[in-house]
């Protein structure tokens, strides 16, 4: 039998006790945290715009909270060229649940033809700002 990552089991049974089946993998799976909270990161051309969307998001009780970045330098592939700029980079605490809204306002609020958008799932915190965070954002 194999482990999830590839290793032969061997000793691996001996330190876990058990085979690595699916139940098993299963069981520690169950056993990680997670939460519905979502990190999503974002880049503006100016400092006015990351303001704009920020205070937007916040308000509108997308996001509980968006830091600014300033001074962010990007090298990114547009266009079939590399090209290079000072961003300002936005760092929104929302929910899973949230998401699919703030991700839509953000599109329609960016001055960017395809602008950045990624959720990253955030797997633990401090429980008194996670449940912060889901009090301050509805959707």
């Amino acid at each position: 039998m194999v482990s999830p990552s590839g290793l032969a089991l061997g000793n691996w049974e001996s330190i876990f006790g058990r085979p690595w089946d699916k139940e098993t993998v299963r069981s520690f799976a169950a056993d990680t945290t997670m939460t519905n909270k979502r990190v999503v990161l974002s880049t503006t051309g100016s400092h006015e715009e990351a303001r704009k969307i920020a205070q937007t998001l916040v308000d509108k009780q997308l996001a509980a909270c968006v830091n600014i970045v300033p001074g962010v330098e990007s090298v990114y592939r547009w266009q079939g060229k590399t090209s290079s700029a000072t961003e300002w980079l936005l760092v929104m605490k929302t929910t899973e649940s949230a998401f699919p809204a703030l991700r839509e306002a953000l599109k329609s609020l960016h001055s960017y033809q395809v602008p950045e958008c990624l959720a990253v799932a955030v797997d633990d915190g401090y429980a008194a700002y996670l449940d912060w965070m889901g009090e301050a954002v509805k959707a």
